[in-house]
């Protein structure tokens, strides 16, 4: 059988860099994982919370997190930044109190910035956020598929591919679909590829999706 790995973590140091630099000693390096994840986990519930818009993507492509020994910087790539800057620096503050009162950091400062990336849908993250959003409002899954799809082309792609698991429109039996435009050559290590797996819950069971996005 082919022996399936993370395209992300296959190509490290190659096309692809790191989501957190920071180093660590081996007895602290579980803290500072944990600390990471707190990081992201606080912001995605504070985007959630405040921010619904109309097609139900957050807009969150990553977050990349720095960390130095005063300062934490953390770095949103946002497809829609206006969700979050409509009150300006308001919104921010409050964001990096949020972020501070789940870290309880004393000593170290919290620095959060939002920068805004040019083709939203080229990013699997957020498509696979408007697949999941179009799966809960009962839309067939073949549909939110090509809808997704045609939203890349316009992102200048060059293949895509979407897989969705789980009990889809609700049938009895899980079975996984898959669909597949252009070309997504996954053993080739030089091609750049963007990869996200994502979660969704919907009125009949958690169906996974998995998107593959191949630019050059």
């Amino acid at each position: 059988m082919g022996q399936k790995i993370n395209p992300l973590g296959f190509r490290l140091g190659t096309t692809q860099g790191h989501h957190s630099i920071w180093f660590a000693k081996p007895k602290n390096y579980s803290e500072g994982l944990q600390e990471d994840q707190k990081i992201r986990n606080s912001i995605k519930n504070y985007i959630q919370k405040n921010m619904r818009i109309s097609s139900g993507v957050e807009g969150i492509a990553r977050i990349e997190i720095r960390k130095r020994i005063d300062l934490i910087q953390v770095i949103i790539y946002m497809g829609f930044p206006k969700l979050l800057l409509e009150g300006k620096t308001r919104r921010i503050e409050e964001l990096q109190m949020n972020v501070q009162k789940e870290l309880n950091c004393v000593n170290r400062k919290l620095n959060i910035a939002i920068t805004r990336i040019t083709n939203p849908y080229g990013n699997p993250n957020i498509l696979a956020e408007f697949i999941a959003g179009q799966l809960k409002n009962r839309v067939s899954f073949r549909k939110a598929i090509k809808k997704a799809i045609e939203l890349t082309e316009q992102a200048d792609t060059k293949g895509i591919q979407v897989q969705i698991a789980g009990r889809i429109d609700g049938k009895e039996i899980a079975r996984v679909e898959w669909i597949r435009e252009g070309r997504v050559p996954l053993q080739t290590i030089r091609a750049k590829i963007d990869y996200c797996s994502y979660g969704v819950r919907t009125v009949y069971g958690v169906l996974g999706i998995k998107i593959w996005i191949f630019w050059e």
